[in-house]
């Protein structure tokens, strides 16, 4: 293991630094791991099994990511309720109907000879990997779901909590605008299908959290706090909004159980719809980064780590 200094410069990005050292590097898989991380044992034997028996097409594998202290506080438990439907639901359906997985920052491992034919990533993009999971799938390569757990510390404190959802937003609408400058040539090396799912995937990371204020409004009118003739639309076409949201708030539930289930974090079940309350602050955190957007869209705003390492890893048992 050799530690490598970052040459000084103005962009201070992760993705910098793995441009900066991927030339040191030798091996024909190229890993990525955050330093608070505890991968599972057999991980490394995972990933070279499994690159082994796919297509030469299949460039990327992503892991699951799941926390160790889930059980430090309330947002950890919502944080870590997040993840479980994100790593054990819906990424696997993305990766399953064909589309491009927008991939997370750790547990990434990729063909060295991809990595460098796309110029390894963009430095300036603060959510590098949703990023380079795009460009693999526009260059015709694979990413590819892998059964291995790497454990974080799941992010517990508001404050922090905001920065890094913040980044990561910021880094959505990045991502979007860069390859939507062109729609057409998108389209073309995407094909239609994964261009649906492009728009399916970020269009609503992007638009939920900041129209979200709009739909807590139906709440109002359900509870009779406001009467419906204020919002000045008809009240059949408003009762059929308000069933609507009540559905997928209801889908959202039961995919965050059966997260947590296959996650084996049993005993965060009851809080699961406590997550209706930790939502607003993704909304905190949109307007955040679309501010940073105009005025600092390079600026990667630092995850503060270390409020639970002195405890030590504490995995949970997996399910599935």
């Amino acid at each position: 293991m050799r530690v490598i200094h970052t040459a000084p410069g103005t962009i201070k990005t992760k993705p910098r630094a793995l441009n900066y050292a991927l030339p040191f590097c030798s091996g024909e898989i190229i890993g990525v791991l955050d330093a608070e991380d505890a991968p599972e044992p057999d991980q490394l034997r995972a990933v070279v099994t499994r690159f082994s028996s796919v297509s030469a097409k299949t460039v990327c594998l992503q892991g699951r990511l799941d926390y160790y202290n889930p059980q430090s506080n309330w947002l950890a438990h919502c944080f870590t309720m997040e993840y479980a439907s994100w790593f054990r639901i819906m990424l696997p359906a993305l990766a399953q109907i064909g589309f491009a997985i927008p991939l997370g920052g750790t547990t990434l491992y990729f063909r060295r000879s991809a990595l460098v034919e796309l110029g390894g990533w963009d430095a300036h993009n603060v959510t590098e990997d949703a990023d380079l999971g795009i460009r693999l799938a526009r260059a015709g390569y694979r990413c590819a779901m892998l059964k291995t757990t790497t454990f974080e510390e799941a992010n517990n404190t508001p404050l922090s909590w905001v920065q890094q959802r913040s980044r990561w937003i910021k880094g959505y609408f990045m991502t979007y605008a860069v390859h939507m400058r062109s729609p057409k040539t998108l389209r073309h090396d995407l094909g239609l299908w994964q261009f649906c799912g492009f728009q399916a995937v970020f269009l609503p990371s992007l638009l939920m959290p900041l129209l979200a204020p709009v739909s807590w409004s139906f709440w109002l009118i359900a509870l009779g706090l406001v009467p419906q003739e204020s919002f000045g639309v008809p009240a059949p076409v408003l009762f059929g909004l308000i069933c609507l949201y009540a559905m997928a708030f209801t889908l959202d539930l039961l995919i965050s159980a059966l997260g947590v289930f296959k996650a084996g974090h049993l005993r965060l079940l009851p809080w699961i719809p406590s997550q209706y309350f930790y939502y607003p602050l993704a909304t905190l955190a949109a307007f955040k980064a679309l501010f940073e957007v105009i005025i600092a869209p390079f600026y990667w705003d630092k995850t503060s780590h270390g409020n639970t390492l002195k405890r030590g890893p504490k995995q949970p048992r997996t399910l599935v």
